[in-house]
């Protein structure tokens, strides 16, 4: 995710994503999964928000949650943010100042961008939550992970998984 600001408004889920990702060590552990194994963070924080309700997901339903929401991801999160990020070392044209503001706008869409994308997948389970009923909450976050890591290029790093979730089992953050 772009760096976040603070927002009441929005789905439950989206709430839940703004207050997790502000989380010491939780930023950088999604990043981390999304550069190394090509992790899709709003994917990740739907699954670690399905654990907070003792939901586990199925293999099978995180890839058709990824399969209905991978074209959303590579048509408009991933450019924008390769351009947010190539605007870090942009070329010398564009007076600093300018280019910095321009970083700045372009940052602010690409937060839209995932903001969007996240009501869209809490609108796809409005009416009841996917997965069954896990034993714990941390059984849940731990098993919705797992099923994402198995569908990813790469394999997620463990430290950063168990950056994850000990955040998730530390933080007063709930799900709605």
């Amino acid at each position: 995710m772009a760096e976040i600001g603070p927002s009441s408004s929005g789905s439950p889920f989206w709430r839940f994503s703004l207050q997790f990702y502000r989380l010491p060590g939780v930023a950088e552990a999604c990043i981390a999964l999304q550069e190394e194994a090509g992790a899709d963070v709003n994917l990740l924080l739907f699954l670690l928000w399905h654990g907070i309700q003792g939901r586990r997901l199925s293999g099978r339903q995180v890839e058709r949650l990824e399969q209905k929401i991978g074209a959303w991801r590579d048509l408009t999160v991933i450019p924008l943010r390769a351009i947010r990020r190539a605007l870090k070392s942009p070329p010398g044209l564009v007076e600093a100042g300018a280019t910095e503001a321009f970083r700045t706008r372009i940052k602010a869409v690409e937060l839209e961008a995932e903001r969007l994308q996240q009501e869209a997948m809490f609108d796809l389970v409005r009416v009841s939550l996917l997965g069954e009923t896990a034993a714990s909450v941390a059984d849940a976050a731990r098993s919705n992970v797992a099923a994402y890591g198995s569908i990813c290029r790469a394999a997620f790093a463990e430290p950063a998984v168990d950056t994850l979730l000990e955040a998730l089992a530390k933080s007063k953050v709930r799900a709605g």
